[in-house]
């Protein structure tokens, strides 16, 4: 645990690299909670390289969910809820994430680890007074930020001793005052006396109020100097206040704004708040302090008056301490948790919303309610031009107010939206080509408190990020395009929301190398030649160039409003595509690099020829959203010598609902090695489906395997049943150079759940010829071959079976 103790005291770069260390692959809470077990784990006695430690890995993965499980039980109270649910759900993630692939956990862990060394390694060195290394820019503005408040600590200080001289002075002032005013009433009262006494005890007191009238003169100057250099002092330090806060809001907290924005679209974590919000209650506090200063010098002048323009001075002080806390307040009501940014109606959705000052005003002792409405673009622009006196709304919001909750354990004042719906919508008039996902909208966050016992009242206003509102899933994949767009190429101050038509093709590359990194949970991205095919689908190019592109830029209408080139989708809906099927079903083997994906039919075919035959790739399919084809070297059947590369018909999420990638390939003998020469085994072994236990009360579960029957091998175990489409192309050595497509003898993949039991027969009985030629000597389909099949097929359908009864007669 030492060494997380260390991690959190980094600041600057460093702090921002440890957090962007965490993510949805190994999320930060994690680390935090079982600081001291992970650091207690042996993660380097694990040899990565050694398959045979695989089960050492799973047992590091099992005991890791199993004290997450410890740890959530343990929680408690309102707080502890909800941290029960969440360490719940990283328990139930991890599992799920990394029980196939054990070794990538250990894998990340020890990344963890190794670079929160490295980095608490450097700060250690700096700290040291190491003069040699250079410090990065935000490590040292974060300096900077340190030592401006150590500056201004020391000045409030001073002009708080310079405050207090002079109320010293000016109550010693004021009692000299009353002692020349008794001096006066003394010689007022002489003329009952004598005359020789009188003359005597009058020279004796107009001695005395000369003397002291004359100190009064002088003091008099002297307080009123001493009134313009502590107004003097206070403007100084007020100066200081503004770059400080200024430094602090307009360019901390915007960044933390901006890398909460990336993060919705895959980018590393925005951090936590917890610097950024000492540093406001620091400011807070010395704000507050120099306020409380300016009205003590107040009332001394008012108790005092003396001629000058010391009034007008504090009157403009006043004003400009009022500024600097009332920006501080209403920039620092932020929001922690965005709502989801695609926004389905009738569904329940969450948000968090912070004021980061709220403890050191005592905000809490009179907890102020927050209420969420959702308005247009129009209609935040208008707010934010202060032209809308009122909140406007677009749409009605259930469950939209709540109390701010302050936590005493943290010192943070929030309230949690935890049940909000929408209802409904009202959505404006369209513009152009614009379609209801590009119409965005956002949540508005508003509240009122004051503070200093209702000496300032504050109305508080936030923006959430942009939301495009859908009203059934098909819509998802557009809006998401649509705030993708908005979160990578937004600019900081913007109106809202408004975005770039075009960008240059590098900027989106960043944009969508994130978002995939952030899907897959890996580290492993967007290649430059996986860039240069997306740039060749976008631009319908044929360069292979990546320089080619560099200074090319994509137009919101190239990127999702208009159909690629041949096809009836667009170019982030195949792209979009490609990461749902990945995330979905293969990110395993995208992780161990099993998937080159990023590759056409032509570079495949070159690729594949130059390897031995049974050699294969996996690449994503060009016609179909998201579909990924296996493409193999092989024979050509019909031509002795001739070799081909082929494609399978493109599998889909509902292909790999019914049986996984790994299976599929096991399936298929004909493949042999992954390019560029693994064999396949080595890389899929590990994920595929253990054999099935023994028949159960004389039950046999029946199987679904896939053959592809112009490349079926005798196989000792009972196989086949799915046969495939292969569009075959010629090699560059063949005679011919004709593409043609070949029908295998029956297709029946998409019906796999209704018929496994009849698969099974055929399997079985040996009905389905899969290893028969289906075509006839001149290359063509033999129609009357396939009919033949399929007639017994539709004959097995229609025929009561006991797959008991045909068990044991296969036993026998």
């Amino acid at each position: 645990m030492a060494m997380w103790i260390q991690a959190q005291q980094l600041q600057g770069e460093a702090l921002h690299q440890m957090q962007a260390l965490y993510g949805q692959h190994f999320p930060i809470e994690v680390r935090h909670y079982l600081a001291q077990w992970i650091e207690s784990q042996l993660w380097d006695s694990v040899d990565l390289d050694n398959p045979g430690e695989e089960a050492k890995a799973k047992r590091l993965l099992d005991n890791l969910v199993a004290e997450l499980q410890r740890k959530a039980q343990l929680q408690g109270g309102e707080d502890g809820f909800l941290l029960k649910i969440k360490l719940g759900h990283y328990a139930t993630q991890f599992k799920s994430t990394y029980d196939r692939c054990p070794f990538e956990l250990v894998r990340c862990i020890k990344h963890i680890l190794q670079s929160e060394q490295r980095l608490v390694q450097e700060a250690t060195n700096t700290s040291c007074g190491s003069e040699g290394q250079a410090m990065d820019t935000l490590s040292h503005r974060h300096q900077q930020i340190n030592q401006a408040f150590e500056e201004l600590r020391l000045a409030t200080q001073e002009t708080e001793n310079e405050l207090r001289k002079l109320q010293h002075s000016q109550e010693y002032f004021i009692i000299q005052y009353q002692e020349s005013l008794r001096i006066q009433a003394q010689l007022s009262s002489l003329s009952s006396l004598p005359a020789a006494e009188r003359t005597q005890r009058e020279t004796t007191l107009q001695s005395k109020r000369a003397t002291v009238e004359a100190w009064l003169a002088r003091e008099a100057s002297t307080l009123q100097k001493f009134r313009l250099d502590l107004s003097e002092q206070h403007q100084k330090t007020l100066g200081l206040l503004r770059e400080q806060q200024t430094l602090i809001l307009d360019e901390e907290l915007i960044q933390w704004k901006r890398r909460q924005q990336l993060a919705g679209i895959g980018g590393p974590h925005e951090g936590g708040l917890d610097v950024l919000q000492s540093w406001c209650e620091k400011l807070a506090d010395l704000i507050w302090q120099n306020r409380q200063q300016i009205r003590r010098c107040e009332h001394l002048t008012k108790q005092l008056p003396l001629p000058g323009p010391m009034e007008e001075l504090l009157n403009k002080l006043n004003a400009d301490i009022t500024d600097i806390i009332s920006a501080l307040v209403t920039s620092t009501f932020i929001i922690e948790k965005q709502p989801p940014q695609v926004l389905k109606t009738q569904t329940k959705f969450a948000a968090t919303v912070r004021l980061l000052v709220g403890g050191k005003l005592n905000v809490h002792m009179n907890p102020p309610q927050v209420k969420a409405v959702i308005v247009s673009e129009q209609q935040a622009k208008a707010l934010l031009k202060n032209e809308s006196t009122h909140s406007d709304s677009s749409g009605e919001i259930l469950n939209n107010n709540c109390v701010m909750e302050y936590h005493q354990a943290t010192g943070t004042l929030s309230a949690h939206f935890r049940n909000m719906s929408l209802k409904r919508i009202k959505r404006s008039d369209r513009r152009g080509a614009e379609s209801v996902t590009e119409e965005k909208f956002t949540i508005l966050f508003e509240s009122q408190f004051s503070v200093g016992g209702n000496e300032l009242v504050f109305h508080v206003k936030t923006l959430s990020l942009p939301v495009v509102v859908i009203v059934h899933g098909s819509q998802d994949n557009n809006a998401t395009a649509t705030v993708l767009w908005d979160n990578a190429f937004a600019e900081p101050g913007r109106v809202p929301f408004v975005v770039p038509d075009k960008v240059l093709w590098s900027q989106l590359c960043e944009a969508l190398d994130m978002k995939y990194k952030a899907e897959m949970h890996s580290g492993r991205g967007l290649t430059d030649d996986n860039l240069v095919f997306l740039a060749q689908k976008a631009f319908s190019s044929s360069s292979n160039n990546a320089e080619d592109y560099k200074n090319m830029t994509i137009t919101w209408a190239q990127f999702n409003r208009e159909n690629l080139l041949g096809r009836s989708f667009t170019f982030w809906q195949w792209f979009d595509g490609v990461v749902e099927l990945m995330k979905k079903h293969l990110k395993p083997h995208w992780n161990d690099g099993a998937i080159l994906g990023f590759v056409n039919k032509q570079q495949a075919q070159d690729m594949l020829l130059s390897k031995p035959n049974g050699t294969f790739l996996l690449r994503f399919s060009d016609s179909e959203i998201g579909g990924i084809t296996i493409a193999w070297v092989a024979e050509n059947p019909n031509k002795q010598g001739e070799r081909l590369v082929w494609n399978l018909l493109p599998y889909t999420t509902k292909d790999f609902s019914i049986r996984s990638l790994a299976d599929r390939i096991s399936d298929l003998n004909h493949l042999l090695f992954l390019y560029p020469d693994r064999p396949k085994d080595e890389v899929f072994a590990k994920y595929y489906t253990p054999p099935h236990s023994k028949p159960v009360d004389g039950y046999v579960k029946p199987q679904i395997k896939q053959v592809v029957p112009e490349f079926t091998t005798p196989n000792p175990e009972p196989c086949g049943g799915v046969s495939a489409f292969m569009d075959q192309a010629a090699s560059s050595s063949a005679s011919h150079s004709n593409n043609f497509g070949v029908y295998a003898s029956i297709d029946i993949r998409s019906a796999a759940c209704e018929v496994t039991s009849v698969q099974s027969e055929v399997l079985h009985r040996g009905h389905l010829r899969s290893t028969e030629n289906m075509l006839d000597p001149d290359g063509d389909f033999d129609l009357e071959d396939t009919m033949d099949v399929a007639r017994h097929v539709e004959e097995l359908l229609r025929r009561p079976m006991d797959t008991h009864t045909q068990w044991n007669s296969q036993q026998s």
